[in-house]
C-alpha cells in the first residue's frame, strides 16, 4: 500500500518535509500545499521555492494547483513539467471560506456543470498527468454518484477522496459507505482520506478495504509523525542531546529503552524543523510561530500536553522555548 503525505498549507512545506524524510521517511510522495495561479507567473516566489526540485532532493512531490481557470491550470502544469514534474493534483478539496467564495477548492463542487467543463480542457491540454483530490460532496453525500459520473469520463491519475463533504469540515465521523461505493463504481485508481492518526486506525482501513491501494494522511502525521515506520536517525539522538544548551547526560537506562525511540525521533524531527526556520527566516518570532503550529497538534501525543503547550504559547524567544522543549523529554522520555 501506498502511503502520501497530505498538503497542510502553511505547515508541510520544503522545510517540514526535508525534516520529516530525514527522521521518519515511509512517504511514498508528498502532495504539495496548493500553489494559486496568477497573472505573469503561476505562483508567489515562496510557493516556487516551495517546488522547486532543489529543495526536495530524493523525495516523490506532486505539485498540487487549485484555479477554476483551465488556461492558468494548463499554464500552471507547463510550467511544472518543465521543472521535471509528471504529475500535479487538482485541489478540489480545501474548504477555507477564503476559498470556496471563489469557486476553488471544495468550492468548485456546487457548479458541477462547470466542473465538468473545466476538467474537460485540462485533460485535453495539460503537459503532465493529473490527479484529483476531492471532498464527496459540499452540502450532502448524495451529490457524490454525479460527482464520480464527472471524474469516471477522463483519465484521473489518482482520484484521492477525503470522506467529508465541504460543510463538514473536518468534525464529525468520515463516510467509508461513500469510499465503497466509489471502489465498486470509480474507472481510476482511488487514494483513501480521513481520519488516519494511528496504526490502529490504518489497519482498520486496509481490514474494510482490503483491496486498497493507496492512504492519505496529513493531520496524523502531525500528532503522531513516523507512526508508520521506523525511525531513521535513533543512533544520533545522544549526540544531538548533548550538545542542547543545558541539558543533561542520557543515561544508559534511558537510551535502552527501545519503546522510547519514537520520542527520540520526535525530538530529532523538532531540532531539524526549527534549524530549517532559522536558516530561511529573520528573527525569533515568524519561527517560533511556525514550531507552536505544529504543536498545536503533537501536544495530544504527549502525557500533560496541554500543560505545556500553554508554556510554548507564551514564549517570545528561541532559547525558552529550546528549555521548555527539554522539559517535556526530559521527563516523558
Amino acid at each position: 500500500m501506498k502511503i502520501y503525505f497530505a498538503p497542510l498549507e502553511g505547515i508541510t512545506g520544503y522545510i517540514f518535509r526535508q525534516a520529516y524524510e530525514k527522521n521518519f521517511g515511509g512517504i511514498d510522495a508528498y502532495y504539495t500545499p496548493f500553489v494559486t495561479t496568477r497573472d505573469g507567473g503561476i505562483m508567489k516566489k515562496k510557493e516556487l521555492r516551495d517546488i522547486l526540485p532543489e529543495h526536495n532532493p530524493g523525495i516523490r512531490i506532486v505539485p498540487q494547483i487549485m484555479t477554476n481557470r483551465a488556461e492558468d491550470f494548463c499554464q500552471a502544469a507547463g510550467q511544472m513539467a518543465e521543472m521535471g514534474y509528471d504529475e500535479v493534483n487538482l485541489n478540489l478539496g480545501c474548504p477555507s471560506g477564503t476559498v470556496v467564495p471563489k469557486g476553488k477548492g471544495a468550492g468548485f463542487l456546487r457548479e458541477p456543470e462547470k466542473l465538468d467543463r473545466f476538467l474537460e480542457e485540462i485533460f485535453e491540454k495539460s503537459a503532465t498527468a493529473i490527479s484529483i483530490k476531492s471532498r464527496i460532496g459540499f452540502y450532502e453525500v448524495e451529490e457524490f454518484p454525479k460527482l464520480l459520473e464527472i471524474y469516471n469520463q477522463y483519465p484521473v491519475k489518482e482520484l484521492i477522496l477525503h470522506l467529508r463533504t465541504r460543510e463538514e469540515f473536518y468534525k464529525g465521523a468520515v463516510h467509508p459507505e461513500i469510499f465503497r461505493y466509489a471502489m465498486e463504481h470509480s474507472k481510476n485508481p482511488l487514494c483513501y482520506n480521513g481520519d488516519i492518526f494511528s496504526i490502529d486506525d490504518l489497519e482498520r482501513v486496509k481490514d474494510e478495504f482490503s483491496t486498497l491501494e493507496a492512504v492519505m494522511i496529513g493531520r496524523g502525521f502531525l500528532k503522531n509523525p513516523g507512526f508508520i515506520c521506523s525511525g531513521k536517525r535513533i543512533g544520533d539522538f545522544e549526540g544531538v542531546w548533548k550538545k542542547a544548551s543545558g541539558l543533561p547526560e542520557v543515561s544508559d537506562d534511558f537510551k535502552n529503552q527501545k519503546e522510547k525511540s519514537w520520542k527520540k525521533n520526535v525530538y530529532l524531527f523538532l531540532r531539524d524543523l526549527e534549524q530549517g526556520y532559522v536558516e530561511v527566516m529573520s528573527g525569533d518570532i515568524p519561527v517560533l510561530f511556525k514550531m507552536k503550529e505544529i504543536w498545536t497538534h503533537l501536544q495530544e501525543s504527549f502525557p500533560d500536553g496541554k500543560r505545556w503547550f500553554k508554556k510554548i504559547k507564551k514564549t517570545k524567544r528561541l532559547v525558552e522555548y529550546d528549555m521548555i522543549i527539554a522539559g517535556i523529554f526530559k521527563e516523558f522520555l
